[in-house]
């Protein structure tokens, strides 16, 4: 019983970098109908002022792999913390559109630096049966994020003319407890095996797995990077026997954000309100949907390691292009009568809360092999979040030109062609080691 609740606790602290990544990213939202005659943007601007964070995401990706192996895991994420206080009290003072993307772009280092560590430090730290579990509270934290980040806006949307400030001033506060919580968690055994420090990461597997497990888990790492002679580059991720696990992984990422997501969940009041919605109407019922996003990942939290990684992204997909082609069909149509969309978006977050969001992070922070992880992992996460980037940016111009169903349309079409992936190519990894992992999915590939 205190293993599980120590395992808990430091992936619940871990999963906090989670948290600030889905506010931050989220917190935007609630902003759109003030930001925009504020800045005086148009279309083009307000796409870039919205996803100029996630310009920040993707260098912050890129940037966290190398520090992460040489200071650890851990001091990583701290740094992501001071970033993303930085952002918040920058951005809510700003009184220059520059000044304002320039701390929303810090903050995105943050969110790119956490979107890496967090899934790897808790996956690193796990053991095999509970990992897809406990790297989904990663997700649950995210969907946490955004959820609070909703809850704010809307408690926060009639506090006056600087009611957009307020609504990014307050993820200060939990970027500040983030910090102070990290000083209590471990290092990742796996990053101190690397390091040469096997002691202290028996030690911490000890008190994860207990003593007779630790000395498995501790003897298969060291027998893992004892094969590995030297550190991992970019050129063996890209290598011939890598190539067909980093697709994989590259390929989840990029269809996490292109079916849609994103757009929905940073757009909502705008895509409520080219509907009819007011402003304060939209972002009501904005936090509705981070509502339905929390409730329906505790259902993927529950499920990933009793059915696994395959079958729930099979059954999560299939919903999401149902409810996106009666998203696609009522806007065609203009049937925008009561909560009819509402209801339909809120049935395509909950197939996604369910399988895709959970099961992306936890298949990137399995599939790749223990030296080559960090540099892997910001491959496929760079990828998410320059695909993120570009929909955000041409998202408003999508739906204010060609309208609702279009939008719809495009991303139902790419939801089709993920579930054909999945059911072709994506491999199933519950309850298998890290170690194990590497045994099927890399080795078996190489010539």
């Amino acid at each position: 019983m205190i293993q599980k609740n120590y395992i808990f606790l430091i992936s619940a602290i871990a999963a906090l970098g989670g948290l600030l990544f889905g506010f931050d990213t989220a917190v935007i939202s609630g902003t759109t109908p003030f930001i925009k005659p504020y800045f005086n943007l148009d279309d083009i601007w307000l796409g870039w002022t919205v996803s100029s964070l996630l310009g920040g995401c993707i260098i912050g990706v890129i940037s966290a792999g190398k520090p992460s192996d040489v200071f650890g895991r851990k001091k990583t994420l701290m740094a992501a913390a001071i970033l993303f206080a930085i952002s918040a009290v920058g951005s809510a003072l700003a009184h220059k559109l520059s000044f304002f993307i320039g701390y929303r772009i810090i903050g995105g280092f943050g969110v790119g630096i956490a979107s890496m560590l967090s899934p790897m430090y808790i996956s690193e730290v796990s053991p095999a049966a509970s990992r897809g579990r406990l790297v989904s509270y990663n997700q649950l934290a995210i969907v946490i994020g955004i959820l609070l980040a909703f809850v704010s806006n809307a408690l926060l949307v009639d506090s006056g003319e600087n009611n957009w400030r307020w609504m990014l001033a307050v993820m200060g506060l939990p970027a500040i407890l983030f910090f102070f919580f990290l000083f209590f968690a471990p290092e990742s055994p796996r990053w101190l095996v690397q390091k040469g420090n096997s002691e202290k990461a028996f030690s911490i597997l000890e008190r994860i797995n207990g003593t007779d497990i630790a000395k498995e888990e501790l003897l298969t790492i060291e027998e893992s990077i004892k094969e590995e002679e030297d550190s991992g580059t970019f050129r063996e991720v890209f290598s011939g026997h890598m190539r067909p696990i980093l697709l994989i992984g590259v390929f989840l990422s990029v269809f996490s954000q292109i079916t849609g997501i994103n757009s929905i969940m940073y757009y909502a009041p705008v895509i409520f309100q080219s509907i009819g919605a007011g402003a304060s109407n939209a972002v009501m019922q904005t936090a509705i949907i981070g509502g339905g996003n929390l409730i329906f990942t505790f259902v993927a939290i529950s499920l990933i390691d009793r059915l696994g990684r395959k079958p729930l992204l099979i059954g999560g997909v299939t919903g999401m292009i149902i409810s996106l082609t009666s998203i696609a069909i009522a806007f065609y149509f203009k049937k925008f009568e009561g909560y009819l969309i509402l209801i339909l978006i809120l049935t395509y977050i909950a197939s996604f809360s369910a399988s895709l969001g959970p099961v992306t992070w936890v298949l990137v922070s399995e599939i790749f092999p223990n030296k080559l992880r960090s540099k892997a992992m910001s491959v496929s996460i760079v990828s998410l979040w320059m695909a993120n980037f570009l929909l955000i940016l041409v998202f408003p111009v999508i739906l204010n030109r060609f309208g609702g169903a279009a939008a719809f349309l495009i991303f139902d079409i790419m939801c089709v062609i993920l579930l054909l992936f999945t059911i072709f190519k994506v491999p199933e990894t519950r309850g298998k080691s890290l170690e194990e992992l590497e045994r099927i999915l890399v080795k078996k590939h190489k010539v």
